[in-house]
């Protein structure tokens, strides 16, 4: 089945006749959420037609009918990007090429915010560089293997960094729908197929979240970590374009002025002195 057909079979079953109105009556039902002839009626489009989407055998579709479909399934604003990205085989889609190098300035960034912890990620979450505060805030990335250097990776498989959030269910579930949404830009990236395969294989919970096809574009919230020597943290995090390299994404950390979380911040990335690992050229030699 193509990822538009799993997609559309996943939101179809995640909603019940109740929720869009539709009488739940009849003989017990043999499918969870709704029937295929039930999204397209909503939908306004033929049964035949929505059938073969959802089967693979159509693999693209008019802007009217995903508009139709994206109603019926009451689809976010995410949720409908995305399915009009995965409706287009023909729009431009990233290839597995390795990552461009961390330019020379966006090191000097990252020198330059010694209270705010911040990364620069790759393609995948691949952490390219960080400065010094985000080492104190989650880990020395230094002391990892660089295949490993991966943010949604060590959101399940580092014990370190699963202990340290609040609230990890959350921040896994979003992590991985975002990971799915930068995926559909990124046709044929094996080590992106990797990545997938490996925490598909070795967590239920990536399994779960991975099969319900959640999707999810933020750029900016916040976090609450419960760190080992600052104790709760709650800070905003924004993920923001490099321009001179679109592949990579600058992300920060930070607390609003006079806060404790702002007072704890200061404390933990005070009490670490070491240098920046960003200033090596090690964390940019991730290899596609």
């Amino acid at each position: 089945m193509s990822e538009l057909g799993e997609f559309l079979k996943a939101k179809r079953a995640a909603i019940t006749p109740e929720e869009v109105g539709l009488p739940a009556i009849g003989n017990p039902r043999r499918v969870s959420g709704l029937r295929r002839e039930e999204v397209a009626q909503l939908a306004a489009v033929s049964v035949d037609h929505y059938t073969r989407l959802e089967q693979g055998r159509v693999t693209s579709a008019s802007d009217n009918v995903l508009t139709g479909i994206a109603a019926a399934l009451r689809l976010t604003d995410d949720e409908r990007a995305y399915l009009q990205l995965i409706a287009r085989p023909q729009a431009e889609r990233r290839t597995g090429r390795p990552p461009s190098r961390v330019a020379a300035p966006v090191h000097d960034l990252l020198a330059a915010l010694p209270h705010t912890p911040a990364l620069v990620l790759g393609p995948r979450t691949d952490i390219l560089a960080w400065n010094t505060a985000a080492t104190a805030l989650f880990l020395d990335f230094a002391d990892l293997r660089p295949e490993h250097r991966n943010l949604v990776r060590l959101l399940f498989l580092e014990p370190r960094i699963r202990d340290l959030y609040q609230d990890w269910e959350a921040v896994a579930a979003e992590a991985v729908a975002r990971l799915r949404m930068d995926a559909v830009h990124a046709s044929g990236d094996r080590r992106l197929a990797a990545l997938v395969g490996e925490l598909y294989v070795q967590d239920d919970d990536f399994r779960r979240w991975w099969g319900g096809h959640g999707v999810r574009a933020a750029s900016a919230g916040r976090k609450r970590f419960s760190h080992p020597l600052a104790g709760p943290i709650e800070l905003d995090w924004q993920a923001m374009n490099l321009n001179a390299t679109p592949d990579q994404t600058l992300v920060t950390y930070t607390a609003p002025s006079g806060t404790p979380s702002h007072d704890a911040l200061r404390f933990l990335t005070a009490w670490t002195n070491k240098p920046s690992a960003s200033s090596t050229d090690e964390p940019e030699r991730i290899q596609s």
